[in-house]
């Protein structure tokens, strides 16, 4: 695989280093094919490897790979709980709707096409005491 097809790849996953010009680690700085400074979880990897291995220092290793100290730590203890799937970037914020369960969201489905959704919010409130925005009933259905 080229340089710029692994880059595509990258860019594509959004896995791409935010600043693979900060990357002066020695194994970046050969030039080879393997080691690509673009590669975030590459980077964040040997950025683990060089301090927990090699015994480099936490600002040392963090600065020669792009990253803050405080940044070193939240890697470190993500993959320190989940392994190799820690170093990927995961969404900020909710993953999905909160109050939306199974049962609502069928409750909605039957409720009258011609009722509008803030009459269904009131409907889904006074059976499952769970308060709706109208809206979240209308993308709901």
């Amino acid at each position: 695989m080229s340089q710029s097809s692994r880059r595509s790849s990258l860019e594509a996953a959004g896995l791409v280093h935010p600043h693979p010009g900060l990357v002066t680690a020695s194994v970046f700085a050969g030039g080879g094919e393997f080691f690509l400074a673009d590669d975030k979880v590459q980077v964040k990897y040997e950025m683990l490897r060089s301090h927990y291995l090699d015994g480099s220092s936490v600002t040392a290793a963090a600065s020669a790979h792009g990253y803050s100290r405080a940044a070193f730590y939240l890697i470190a203890a993500a993959f320190a709980e989940t392994g190799m799937t820690g170093l990927l970037n995961e969404r900020r914020g909710r993953r999905g709707p909160v109050k939306l369960t199974d049962e609502i969201v069928e409750f909605i489905a039957a409720a009258d096409p011609s009722r509008s959704g803030a009459q269904v919010a009131d409907d889904v409130e006074a059976r499952f005491g769970v308060s709706l925005h109208r809206r979240t009933v209308e993308r709901s259905r």
